[in-house]
């Protein structure tokens, strides 16, 4: 609905997110202290970005910088150079429910090492994504709190950005979520928000929807109701692909109405702007033709916005439509188009 739907697609299914998370503490060994190291001897190179306009920590581990490998042991040169525009740029690492402690440990203690900052991003609040593709989250409030005090401990004094939630405000504007849930999603975010912020190196961005899916009005009382006086800012597009302009826009008609706050844009996918073929209500779900959009960095073309993040990590599936795989899942052919696509 309003093209929101699969803006939390989640990080694979929840054993391999386990074996995942697990596999951090490995990765976290491979970063060298300068940030320049690669994924190991057996796999390509994968650099960090330049620190003063990209702070955030390349995984060289992730599953770009593992198709990149594969495509170079097969000697397609051409198709590595596409898909290395996307291994060598930081990405979001969406915790899943299981052991978050030991993932966001893993994360973060790999970003440490390397001299940056993970991004973080945190989708699990209970009645998540209203039954989609990445219907689920946490049991019941409980299970969420103890899910986020599990990411806190994890992140400790070590730097983190965090996206939190997506869609799960706008959810409660736009019907999706029912009303019967909406008092406890609002405290257990704002419970999150105040949690998280108070660690001494990291940021929390609450998702606040998209350009596309309805007007500022609607949701910047929300916003307040969850807490987004205490965060750093709000995200805007997590997972979507309208454009940064227009994303701007509607961030910065947004800002006016909660204090001025700041905001970050994900532009992982929005090179070619949103699809508008086909059905309307799927039009978020693995669209052809799109594009990466600007690579990460705090450079950005307004000073109300602080960065242009991958939040959203390209080539991974929305869901089970168009020949996608599940929500989460890499998607190698869709992964390859996407970077074929930019210019």
């Amino acid at each position: 609905m309003y093209g929101s739907r699969g803006a939390g697609t989640f990080a694979g299914t929840r054993a391999s997110a386990v074996v995942l998370g697990a596999a951090l503490l490995i990765a976290g060994c491979s970063s060298s202290g300068d940030g320049e190291d690669g994924g190991g001897d057996a796999g390509p190179r994968i650099t960090q970005q330049p620190k003063e306009a990209d702070p955030f920590w390349v995984n060289p581990d992730g599953n770009a910088a593992k198709q990149l490998a594969a495509l170079e042991k097969a000697g397609k040169k051409s198709q590595a150079e596409q898909i290395r525009k996307i291994a060598q740029h930081p990405t979001g690492e969406w915790i899943s429910p299981e052991n978050p402690e030991e993932q966001a440990r893993g994360f973060t203690e790999a970003a440490d090492k390397a001299g940056r900052t993970a991004l973080l991003v945190l989708y699990n609040i209970p009645h998540r994504d209203c039954g989609q593709y990445s219907g689920g989250g946490a049991a019941d409030g409980d299970a969420y709190r103890a899910f986020v005090d599990g990411v806190a401990k994890g992140i400790g004094d070590r730097s983190a950005t965090v996206i939190l939630e997506p869609d799960a405000v706008l959810h409660l504007v736009d019907g999706c979520t029912p009303e019967e849930f909406h008092e406890e999603r609002y405290d257990l975010l704002k419970g999150a928000v105040a949690k998280l912020s108070a660690l001494k190196n990291t940021k929390v961005y609450l998702d606040a929807g998209n350009a596309g899916w309805g007007h500022p009005d609607q949701i910047f009382e929300p916003l307040k109701w969850a807490g987004i006086d205490q965060a750093d800012g709000f995200a805007v597009n997590v997972s979507n692909f309208y454009t940064t302009e227009d994303s701007i826009a509607y961030g910065k008609e947004l800002s006016a109405k909660v204090g001025g706050k700041h905001f970050v844009i994900d532009t992982s996918r929005n090179g070619n702007g949103p699809y508008t073929e086909g059905d309307p209500g799927e039009r978020w779900c693995n669209p052809p033709g799109r594009a990466l959009g600007e690579t990460p960095t705090t450079k950005t073309a307004d000073p109300l916005v602080d960065a242009y993040l991958w939040v959203k990590r390209p080539g991974e599936s929305d869901g089970e439509c168009k020949g996608g795989p599940k929500a989460g899942q890499w998607w190698s052919d869709y992964a390859l188009k996407l970077a074929q696509a930019t210019k």
